[in-house]
């Protein structure tokens, strides 16, 4: 499933690569592709949404 999550405090290529890793913890087989210009990140995995979730905003990063 591809989730498509607002990360409204995602700023620059570091944010995306501190994103990616942290959805990659929860999925090592999870895409992610972020535009830090539109703040929206997808994210193809099959994890649980709310997983994801709860995962980017550990890092720091919460999702609208």
């Amino acid at each position: 499933m591809t989730l498509q999550l607002k990360v409204p405090s995602m700023a620059c290529s570091a944010c995306v690569d501190t994103i990616s890793k942290a959805v990659a913890t929860l999925d090592p087989t999870a895409k992610v592709e972020a535009d830090t210009k539109t703040k929206f990140v997808s994210v193809e995995t099959q994890q649980p949404a709310d997983k994801v979730r709860e995962a980017i905003a550990n890092a720091g990063y919460p999702v609208a």
